[in-house]
């Protein structure tokens, strides 16, 4: 089934959004969360690296139209590839503030959506659209082979008597990281209205990269911390709770 993910907006949507990233990012580094900074970067380039690399040029099913695609998904891929990162880095460390983070990175969508919607109408318009016919199979199989091998691991894990991984939780943010979005973009008009986008995409999308971000996490605390010192003994780290 094929699944148009559209979207329309102004020329001061990108502009607000960038000055919310970079305040979004001051505050990572002057809080000393200079790992989950970094992360949220990586998550840029890995967004960059699919939409321009394959879903533009490899696949041809991205379309821009009022905007100079490089630059644009450019933009569009370290917007929504940092602050979705960033969100699910302080999720797995369980940052003590992590209500506080959430609300602002939700409420940031939010405010640079309208506010461009209220203050853009002199800006030039920017339309996108991306088809999904030709990879959502292969993003399944992704999200499978990712969460069967969890499975995997913690059927092993019960039968050796060892904690399990808690996959409950890395669902739960999988699918609500871009089910948020999908919604912000869904409720204020800048999505074409129809909920299979916000379903589908929420239960695939950034869904099916959690198996593989958990074990960077786990491997990456297990070397630094948060602050890209040495690690702390492992069982004082921050990381995703195992259950007995």
């Amino acid at each position: 089934m094929e699944v148009i993910a559209s979207r329309d907006f102004n020329q001061l949507y990108i502009y607000l959004d960038i000055l919310f990233l970079a305040g979004l990012a001051s505050l990572l580094f002057y809080s000393k969360r200079y790992m989950t900074l970094i992360f949220g970067l990586f998550g840029g380039v890995v967004y960059f690296l699919v939409d321009y690399g394959i879903f533009y040029l490899l696949l041809g099913t991205r379309a821009v139209h009022g905007a100079d695609p490089l630059v644009f998904l450019l933009w569009l891929s370290m917007s929504y590839g940092f602050t979705n990162f960033t969100w699910i880095w302080l999720f797995l460390n369980r940052d003590k503030r992590f209500l506080e983070w959430s609300v602002l990175i939700v409420a940031g969508w939010l405010a640079v959506a309208l506010l461009s919607q209220n203050l853009g109408a002199s800006f030039g318009e920017i339309s996108i659209s991306r088809g999904t016919s030709s990879y959502h199979g292969a993003m399944a199989l992704v999200l499978f082979a990712g969460y069967a091998f969890l499975i995997v691991l913690n059927l092993r894990s019960e039968k050796e008597g060892k904690p399990r991984i808690d996959i409950a939780r890395l669902l739960f943010m999988g699918i609500l990281v871009q089910f948020s979005w999908e919604a912000v973009l869904l409720i204020t008009g800048i999505r074409a209205p129809g909920i299979y986008p916000l379903v589908i995409n929420s239960l695939l999308e950034t869904n099916l990269g959690m198996p593989i971000i958990y074990f960077i996490h786990k491997a990456a605390t297990g070397i630094y911390s948060e602050e890209l010192g040495h690690a702390r003994v492992a069982d004082e780290r921050p990381k995703l709770r195992m259950i007995d």
